[in-house]
């Protein structure tokens, strides 16, 4: 079961990988070599025709160029022969796509979830003062009704500013992101950060381990709190009542049109009320309401939704922080799906699903730090497969971030 990698991966502080010979590399495949080096390499010695770090740093530049799935990986490989030897020996060549798919489907997730956070952690900045975006995925089409196998969930911790992927981690379904999000904050050094998550994950215990973790949060009220959410509803009721001229309540609304839809937020934040239904919950010291109005010209949708925060009721920070929380809708799970077709993948054999959604991530990363090219992500996709020169400026400004 997935779940039962979810300690392993929570231990990344502290994971002892088995040893291995480290490789000569340089240029980019240099600190692919560092950080997964010690991945434990699942064939027998006398199998080992192909390097399991060479196999890495090709799948990782692959995905960067446009590759979405094994097939792909060897197609580009093999005409960017001459390229890789740059940078890595390639002894006997490339390996073919059931070789990438059997080594890859039998790797130790844990442990290669384990290099990918090193990896990551190269680049990353210092979370402090900065947001972190927490939510789930499912791949869709990574599910095997022959071998009884659900598609996969992931859970992802996401920089808001950066857009870096700086976490992922595996679990069984849905219900189970609720006790893997506090095992997730375990592996980030959340000082001075502020967290932000939908409502499944409005948990005390979560709230609880971000303020542990010297972090503040900003968590969405729903339904799975519905005595807090019924009373947040019922005091922004009342203020209502009064024009929200209530004292210490603070507006503040903004307008964005995008594709021929207006939408209006009006967001109103206070100081918590001393109330019992409140005191449970670590470090809080304010509540919120949005109030979304959406036009399309045709139709007018209204919503209230509320939210609670350790953070003091400064409005226009808080209203930044919960529109930033959405990047990760769309600067991380949407680019997956439409230009990565990360939905539509049917890598399923093994941990095959897991460790292609790590090269995903990792290859996003890389796309989203650059500067050298000017266009979208799909558009440094393309360039960098086409053009040897683009994918070098690309890996030398990932490299020096």
């Amino acid at each position: 079961m997935r779940g039962g990698w979810l300690s392993q991966v929570a231990s990344t502080r502290s994971f002892v990988v088995p040893a291995r010979r480290c490789l000569s590399m340089t240029g980019p495949a240099a600190i692919v070599s560092k950080c997964f080096e010690n991945i434990t390499d699942p064939r027998v010695d006398r199998g080992h025709n192909y390097d399991l770090v060479e196999m890495i740093f090709i799948t990782l530049t692959a995905a960067v160029c446009g590759a979405n799935g094994w097939v792909d990986v060897e197609r580009f490989a093999k005409a960017k022969i001459d390229w890789f030897r740059r940078y890595v020996k390639l002894d006997n060549g490339i390996p073919s796509h059931d070789t990438l798919g059997r080594v890859f489907s039998n790797l130790d997730t844990g442990e290669f979830l384990t290099a990918m956070h090193q990896w990551v952690d190269h680049f990353a900045s210092s979370l402090r003062d900065k947001g972190v975006a927490i939510d789930g995925k499912v791949l869709r089409g990574s599910f095997d009704h022959a071998a009884g196998k659900s598609p996969l969930h992931t859970i992802t911790a996401f920089a808001t500013e950066t857009k870096l992927v700086l976490r992922q981690m595996p679990v069984d379904d849905k219900s189970n992101e609720i006790p893997a999000v506090p095992q997730l904050l375990e592996l980030l050094d959340l000082a001075g950060s502020v967290v932000t998550l939908d409502a499944m994950h409005c948990q005390k215990e979560t709230a609880k381990r971000i303020v542990a973790a010297e972090a503040d949060y900003i968590l969405t009220v729903k339904g799975n709190q519905g005595n807090l959410a019924n009373r947040l509803s019922e005091l922004f009721l009342e203020y209502g009542e009064q024009r929200y001229r209530v004292e210490g309540l603070r507006k503040h609304v903004t307008v964005e049109t995008s594709r021929g839809r207006d939408e209006r937020r009006e967001y109103y934040t206070i100081a918590v009320p001393g109330e019992p239904l409140f005191a449970d919950w670590a470090g809080i010291k304010s509540i919120g309401m949005i109030f979304r109005v959406r036009d399309d010209g045709n139709v007018r949708h209204s919503e209230a939704t509320y939210f609670i925060s350790s953070l003091p009721p400064k409005v226009k920070k808080l209203s930044r922080r919960i529109r930033d929380h959405w990047k990760i809708e769309n600067s991380e799970h949407y680019i997956l799906d439409v230009t990565f077709s990360e939905d539509a993948s049917r890598i399923r054999a093994g941990s095959s699903p897991e460790i292609s959604a790590a090269f995903r991530r990792m290859a996003l990363n890389i796309l989203q730090q650059d500067t050298t090219v000017k266009d979208s992500i799909r558009g440094k996709r393309l360039r960098a497969g086409w053009d040897e020169t683009v994918l070098d400026a690309i890996y030398a400004g990932f490299n020096r971030a």
